[in-house]
C-alpha cells in the first residue's frame, strides 16, 4: 500500500487552505457514473465552502443515481459544463480529468488553478496542486480532514454527505480499505445527529422492482471459472432493456460475484453500446485489479478497479477473462 506521510499530508492541506481562502468562487468536479463517496465528498466540501462565503458550483456529466438524491446539494448539481468557468476548478475522487467528462482536454485547464483531490492509486496527477492519498479508505475521509483544517463546523448535512462517502466506499466497514480512522471519523459524523437507519435503508436496503430484476439477470448470467478462483457476470444491453434497469442500478452487483466461496477475482461486464463495455473488478485477498484494470487503460484501487473496452461485449469477455487468468496464474510462476 503506497502511504502519504502526516507531514505530505499536512503540507498539502496548509496549501489548499491557502488557496480556498483567497478564491472568491469554485467549480466542482466528480466522476461519471457517481457513487456515494464521488457526490457526498463533493457536496461536502462544496457545503463547507459555501460556508466559507465561497460561491460554489457543482459538475456531474451523469446520470446521476437516483438512491444518492437525498444527499443535501443533490438539487444544485448541473449535468452540463457552461463555456464560462471560475478561475479555480476542484476534481473530486477522479482518477483522471477525463473521468469527470470525456470532453475534457488540456484547453480547457488554460488559465484555471486545478485541484485534484483523490485516493486512487492510478491517479495520474494532473491537477496543479495535487492531493492523492492512496491510503484514505475513502475521498470522504481526506475532505473531512480539509474541513476541519478549514475551521468550518461538520454541520448535519455535511456529516450526512461525509458519512455516506465512506460508508459506501468502505462497503459498510467491512472492505480491505477500512482503518482505525474510518471508524474514528464516522463517531465524529454521527455526533451530530445523523440518522443512520435512514441512511442505511436508503444506500443498501431499499431496491426498485427494475433493481431486482436486473440483479435475477445478473446473477443467472454468473460463470465460475478456473476452478472457482473467477466470477464473471455479464449483463447485454437487452439484460437492461427487459429489466427496465439503467446502467446506474448496477451498482454493487458485481459484489455478488465477488462474495462467492473461493473466488479471488470477480468482474461484471455492462454492454452499454456496441463497441462500448464498462468492467468492473474487484479481488478479495491478494490480486491487484488495478494492474488489471490498466492493462486497458483503466484503473481504480488494488481491490476494485475498472476500465472501459470499446469491442464487442463476446470479445472484451474473452481478452478480460484471459488477461485475470494470466493475473492468478503469475502468482503460482
Amino acid at each position: 500500500m503506497i502511504l502519504v506521510s502526516k507531514i505530505t499530508t499536512n503540507s498539502i492541506l496548509k496549501q489548499l487552505c491557502l488557496i480556498i481562502e483567497k478564491v472568491p468562487e469554485a467549480a466542482l468536479f466528480s466522476h461519471v457514473s457517481p457513487d456515494g463517496d464521488c457526490l457526498g465528498s463533493m457536496f461536502a466540501l462544496g457545503l463547507a465552502l459555501e460556508n466559507l462565503g465561497k460561491e460554489v458550483r457543482y459538475y456531474n456529466a451523469g446520470p446521476l443515481p437516483d438512491n444518492l438524491k437525498f444527499l443535501p446539494g443533490f438539487e444544485f448539481i448541473s449535468t452540463f459544463i457552461p463555456q464560462q468557468l471560475p478561475a479555480t476548478l476542484i476534481f473530486i475522487d477522479c482518477a483522471e480529468a477525463e473521468r469527470a467528462n470525456n470532453s475534457i482536454s488540456q484547453g480547457f485547464f488554460e488559465g484555471k488553478q486545478v485541484i485534484n483531490i483523490d485516493h486512487h492509486v492510478s491517479n495520474n496527477n494532473f491537477g496543479t496542486l495535487n492531493w492523492v492519498d492512496p491510503a484514505a479508505a475513502a475521498t470522504g475521509e481526506m475532505i473531512y480532514h480539509l474541513i476541519r483544517k478549514l475551521g468550518v463546523t461538520i454541520s448535519e448535512d455535511i456529516a450526512i454527505n461525509l458519512y455516506t462517502a465512506i460508508i459506501t466506499d468502505t462497503g459498510r466497514f467491512s472492505f480491505s480499505n477500512t482503518t482505525p480512522a474510518s471508524f474514528k471519523i464516522a463517531a465524529e459524523l454521527v455526533k451530530t445527529g445523523i440518522d443512520l437507519v435512514k441512511i442505511n435503508n436508503i444506500l443498501f436496503e431499499q431496491k426498485t422492482l427494475a433493481q431486482t430484476k436486473l440483479l435475477h439477470k445478473a446473477l443467472s448470467n454468473l460463470e465460475l471459472y478456473q476452478n472457482g478462483n473467477i466470477a464473471v457476470i455479464i449483463l447485454s444491453q437487452k439484460d437492461f432493456e427487459e429489466s427496465g434497469a439503467e446502467e446506474n442500478l448496477s451498482e454493487g452487483l458485481v459484489n455478488y460475484a465477488r462474495n462467492i466461496e473461493r473466488v479471488e477475482a470477480a468482474v461484471l461486464l455492462k454492454e452499454l453500446d456496441n463497441n462500448e463495455i464498462k468492467v468492473s473488478f474487484r479481488s478479495n485477498s491478494w490480486l491487484d485489479v488495478n494492474k488489471v484494470a490498466s492493462e486497458f487503460g483503466g484503473g481504480g484501487h488494488v481491490r476494485a478497479a475498472g476500465c472501459t473496452i470499446n469491442l464487442r461485449l463476446a470479445e472484451a469477455t474473452k481478452i478480460v477473462l484471459s488477461a485475470l487468468e494470466e493475473a492468478l496464474n503469475g502468482r503460482d510462476s
